[in-house]
């Protein structure tokens, strides 16, 4: 009966979760003990996990409750690849999960590290790589992106269900750490999600002038921002691409 409990429960907190990351309707949620049950089961499950902010997100990866991991590359992400429209050399994934679009992205012109803070994350992209035929072209660390300083800065950053992730108090630090990991002419991309007026998070709603607030002050202009035509599920109209360079110089903190 544990078991079985703990079952439903892990089953009810993915659902939760994959509704708020977009990847379902809430009439799929599971309705015994879920947000249809009037019970508050969207309180006492995906944000259960999350009450210890770091801790957290081991503990998502550790139940199987990763509604952010789409369990193939960005399709965003392939079409730029596939029409040369990204910068080559070095590039950075932060919150990289499983892997997938730190492997799409590696290549004999590009070499990609895949940052994330979840040992079992780690392990996982990892495993994914080990098959890749590109597999000597990029790496994964365990490390905390906000301390992490690397060996050399990078030609791009990707950044997809990362911004959304962290605190909204935290967003200042993020493009701080943005303007010191990228180079002086690196190409910075950001798939912007939710665009909505959910409340809470993780995901935390966003906005391109939740965007622009923190970049702006980091010589960071918006080289294009246009809607995400290849968002999956319930994340269309709800996402959009950005590009950003910096415009000016900006010291580094």
């Amino acid at each position: 009966m544990v078991m079985e409990m703990h079952s439903v429960a892990v089953s009810l907190n993915l659902e939760i979760a994959e509704l708020k990351y977009g990847l379902l309707n809430s009439k799929d949620i599971t309705r015994k003990g879920g947000l249809e049950s009037g019970e508050g089961g969207e309180k006492l499950c995906f944000h259960s996990i999350m009450s210890n902010y770091n801790s957290g997100w081991e503990k998502c990866w550790e139940e199987g409750v990763t509604p952010w991991d789409l369990g193939q590359p960005t399709p965003i992400l392939q079409h730029l690849l596939q029409t040369g429209s990204l910068p080559m050399g070095s590039a950075l994934v932060p919150g990289c999960g499983s892997g997938y679009d730190v492997v799409a992205l590696a290549c004999p012109e590009c070499y990609v590290v895949g940052l994330d803070i979840s040992d079992i994350a780690i392990r996982k992209a990892r495993e994914l790589s080990s098959s890749s035929p590109n597999a000597n072209y990029c790496t994964f660390l365990k490390a905390d992106f906000f301390t992490w300083y690397p060996t050399e800065l990078f030609d791009l950053i990707f950044d997809y269900t990362f911004f959304c992730a962290i605190e909204p108090t935290m967003r200042s630090a993020w493009a701080r750490r943005m303007q010191e990991l990228l180079k002086s002419d690196g190409e910075l991309i950001t798939l912007m999600f939710p665009i909505d007026d959910q409340v809470g998070g993780p995901p935390y709603k966003t906005s391109v002038a939740d965007y622009e607030d923190v970049l702006h002050p980091m010589g960071f202009q918006a080289v294009s921002i246009v809607d995400n035509e290849l968002a999956v599920g319930r994340r269309k109209g709800r996402e959009k691409l950005g590009r950003w360079k910096r415009t000016k110089m900006t010291p580094s903190f």
